[in-house]
């Protein structure tokens, strides 16, 4: 049985204050699921600095509906709200601040740094 708390695949995105986390994770019952973690970065007034999470969790029954539900909303986004290619200019933006990697991680779940 494979260890339930052990990431299948990972993927990385930075996006400024916030990181996103995208990793596949095995259930009890040797299927799967993907947990979504965003971590945004703070300060406190005393100078610490935490890091808050929000999780959330995708089973496989979902994951078709959860994702035309997300390529509607940014296409509507895209097209709609900012079709003068001000969608686009924050894609290339934020392009050149990424650095030149996939943000793919190994199988085994470790996380290179």
């Amino acid at each position: 049985m494979l260890d339930k708390n052990k990431n299948i695949l990972s993927r990385k995105v930075q996006a400024g204050r916030r990181t996103y986390f995208i990793d596949v994770k095995p259930t009890q019952n040797n299927d799967y699921y993907i947990m979504l973690t965003e971590s945004k970065k703070s300060t406190r007034e005393d100078g610490e600095v935490l890091f808050e999470k929000h999780k959330v969790f995708l089973y496989k029954e979902d994951f078709s509906k959860v994702l035309t539900a997300l390529q509607e909303a940014v296409n509507y986004v895209q097209n709609e709200l900012m079709p003068d290619g001000g969608f686009n200019k924050l894609e290339d933006r934020q392009a050149h601040e990424q650095p030149k990697t996939n943000g793919l991680y190994p199988l085994n779940g470790h996380r290179k740094q």
